[in-house]
């Protein structure tokens, strides 16, 4: 069975899928909540399944609960 391949995202469109600025997902990077790949120089790519990560890491429930 052959691997299935790494699907990979702008980081413009990461943006576009977690309604951010770009700076903020360079942020999520920098800080260890999006894996990212660096293809060459200057091309940074994310992976698809750590912005389902980050996601779902983060439920509308789970801030109620911060409040208290």
């Amino acid at each position: 069975m052959a691997p299935k391949p790494r699907q990979l995202v702008t980081l413009r469109e990461a943006a576009e899928i977690l309604a951010v600025s770009v700076k903020t997902v360079r942020r999520y990077i920098a800080s260890g909540d999006l894996e990212a790949v660096r293809l060459g120089r200057r091309t940074i790519r994310v992976r698809v399944d750590s912005l389902d990560e980050l996601i779902d890491a983060h439920p509308v429930n789970t801030w109620r609960d911060r409040a208290s």
